[in-house]
């Protein structure tokens, strides 16, 4: 059952339901805020949106300065050093106009609320007379015309952040962008299996069943330029398993890539390249700690969950006649993420 009040526009249907129409509540009242009634307030918040800005071009100045002046280099004080001033700068640069220009807009903008009514689409000359003049007068209110120094500064620093983007871009060019590199590591046939980061030889009668070890090649250690590039693209970790849980150690041709139940495999990871290094000994499972992907060492390192796309490569070894583990050859396909091509000549 409904109740209609003639004197209202509310349709009440009964108790607890809702009505059909309500009345038009009209605007909330305008509230000033402390900027719009006191000059001081206004000045004080103008030279902080002032300040936001100029610390934005400071930022990406700082950026490109660190670009060019402080490069990754070899080492990893170097490359810490690089990365910790280019991103405080780029956080500076953004975080700059972000909060800068906020503050603007929420003390120094207008912030009442205007009604109009909507029309036909083609509105009369006298209607866009008046709607030229009303952006007029919401530029003026905005105060942008007088405060020509917030303007400039957020206009300079809108204009240079985009070089903290295109400089390290364009730094790229000329640069080796061969990635047939990628393709090949330091492992060669006779190449000894080395502990992590020890560098010394390990025997077959060292690893026990059950045992994990990080390996490296030997002679990694030695290396000068370029030894964290060749240590990152070849890092193997080594498992000892009973030779009855192993379903394959052999490549797809039939070769034996292992010896008397390990195997070796390389750490990175085949998704985004994290370094996989959680073995669980019952299930023979290799688990990647960034994004889950989970290899099955029993099963020449198939992917058995996650967003890994194929099996970690798989490094063929054998002994030699003193017992050492070494490598056969090096890996048969590029070690880490995938990409376009798979093909290694």
């Amino acid at each position: 059952m409904s109740t209609h009040d003639p004197h209202s526009d509310v349709v009440v249907h009964g108790e607890g339901e809702l009505p059909d129409r309500f009345d038009d509540p009209g605007l909330h009242e305008h509230k000033p805020r402390q900027a719009d009634v006191d000059p001081k307030v206004a000045k004080r918040v103008e030279r902080q949106v002032l300040f936001l800005f100029t610390l934005s071009i400071l930022g990406t100045i700082g950026v490109v300065w660190a670009y060019f002046a402080l490069p990754p280099g070899e080492t990893p004080d170097s490359m810490r050093t690089s990365n910790v001033v280019l991103g405080v700068c780029l956080a500076l640069s953004l975080l700059g106009i972000g909060i800068g220009g906020n503050h603007y807009i929420k003390v120094l903008m207008s912030n009442r609320e205007y009604v109009e009514e909507r029309h036909e689409q083609r509105s009369s000359d006298e209607t866009r007379e008046i709607a030229v003049q009303m952006l007029k007068d919401g530029a003026q209110d905005s105060g942008l015309s007088r405060r020509g120094a917030l303007v400039g500064a957020g206009l300079t620093a809108l204009a240079l952040f985009p070089l903290a983007i295109v400089v390290p871009l364009i730094g790229n060019v000329g640069e080796d962008w061969n990635v047939r590199k990628f393709k090949h590591t330091m492992w060669k046939k006779g190449t000894r299996l080395a502990t992590d980061p020890q560098g010394r030889p390990i025997k077959a009668s060292d690893v026990t069943i059950g045992d994990v070890w990080h390996v490296i090649p030997d002679g990694l250690n030695e290396l000068e330029h370029g030894k964290l590039d060749e240590k990152a693209k070849a890092i193997v970790l080594l498992v000892r398993l009973d030779p009855r849980d192993l379903k394959s150690d052999q490549s797809p041709a039939g070769e034996t890539w292992g010896y008397d139940g390990i195997v070796a495999y390389s750490k990175v990871c085949t998704h985004v390249g994290c370094p996989v290094a959680l073995y669980e000994q019952q299930t023979h499972h290799l688990l990647c700690p960034c994004h889950q992907s989970t290899f099955d060492v029993a099963d020449a390192c198939k992917v058995v969950f996650g967003p890994a796309k194929r099996p970690l490569p798989q490094l063929p070894i054998t002994v030699d006649d003193e017992g050492y583990l070494v490598a056969q050859s090096d890996f048969h396909e590029p070690v880490g993420p995938s990409f376009w091509e798979r093909a290694t000549k």
